[in-house]
């Protein structure tokens, strides 16, 4: 990547991006943050520069700097990729950490966080502005939608499909096949061993809706 990158969140998704993208070499030009009580923070030498909607910093993203969209709720993660979208004509670029697996036959979309000793393996299909956290693991031939976030140390098995908007805990296992309906939530730990319908939580060994 020739540009130096602008990361929206200063959290710890925004640190993360910070040290992927230090650690590939690439420059970061600031961090931006609505928590006015951040801005300023320094974090080696970048800073926290202001808010995500500063019209004084997105009008650099563009031919000059490319934007990264490093925040954890979904909701916010959305809102600003569409401001991205809308007012800069630009997609968010990947921040995918220097020891990531990705083979060479998976295919991955705009926007998405990879982190540490993450695996992503043979003909996976990850969409966009996925954040999948380190040690997670997506096994050969799953496929996973927009927005959607693995945990920490998660195995989502071979064949399974995650549907947008899904949020996966940390540690979750997904037996083989198994299809994760639109904006279900799996909570930390859990054993997905059957299909789990759209914007159903389900919780434990085997994990179970949650009423």
């Amino acid at each position: 990547m020739e540009n130096p990158v602008l990361i929206f969140g200063a959290g710890n998704l925004g640190v993360t991006a910070l040290d992927i993208f230090q650690r590939n070499n690439v420059v970061v030009y600031g961090l931006l943050d609505d928590q006015k009580e951040l801005h300023g923070k320094e974090f080696g030498d970048v800073s926290v520069l202001g808010e995500t909607d500063d019209d004084g910093f997105l009008k650099l993203i563009g031919q000059k700097c490319e934007a990264c969209v490093a925040i954890g709720d979904m909701r916010v993660r959305k809102r600003l990729v569409k401001l991205l979208n809308d007012r800069r004509k630009v997609q968010p670029v990947n921040a995918i950490h220097d020891r990531a697996v990705i083979a060479a036959s998976a295919s991955i979309g705009h926007g998405n966080l990879v982190a540490a000793n993450a695996v992503i393996n043979a003909f996976a299909t990850v969409g966009q502005h996925c954040i999948i956290q380190s040690g997670a693991v997506v096994d050969a031939q799953a496929t996973l939608g927009d927005f959607v976030h693995v945990g920490t140390g998660s195995y989502i098995n071979s064949g399974v499909t995650v549907e947008n908007d899904v949020f996966i805990g940390t540690g979750v296992t997904v037996i083989a096949g198994v299809t994760i309906g639109k904006g279900a939530r799996i909570g930390a730990g859990s054993v997905v061993v059957e299909n789990v319908e759209a914007n159903a939580t389900v919780f434990g060994n085997p994990a179970k809706k949650i009423s």
